[in-house]
């Protein structure tokens, strides 16, 4: 009989700081978009922000481009200013291809 051995040569992750924790309704929160303008984002994003404001019409989402987007643009210290200074509660980040 033969036996095999394998290997995950992807080694093991330690989660030294947690994501932001989840809100607990996004019904009265105010809430942004950021994205990465990858694949269908154009599509995707605005219908998500359609079904949010009819699943939470006491949210206020804010439009789709009101943040910088792109790849080159989000991962930046402005663009993270401008999002705190926003004044958001929460923020969909988006649309990974």
């Amino acid at each position: 009989m033969v036996t095999l051995e394998f290997y995950d040569p992807s080694g093991v992750i330690e989660v030294t700081q947690a994501h932001a924790p989840r809100i607990d309704t996004l019904e009265g929160k105010r809430i942004g978009f950021v994205s990465n303008e990858q694949w269908q984002a154009f599509r995707m994003l605005p219908m998500l922000k359609a079904m949010i404001e009819v699943d939470f019409p006491g949210a206020e989402v804010l439009p789709i481009d009101a943040f910088p987007q792109g790849n080159a643009l989000i991962p930046t210290e402005e663009t993270a200013a401008l999002v705190k200074k926003s004044g958001v509660d929460a923020v969909i980040v988006g649309n990974a291809a």
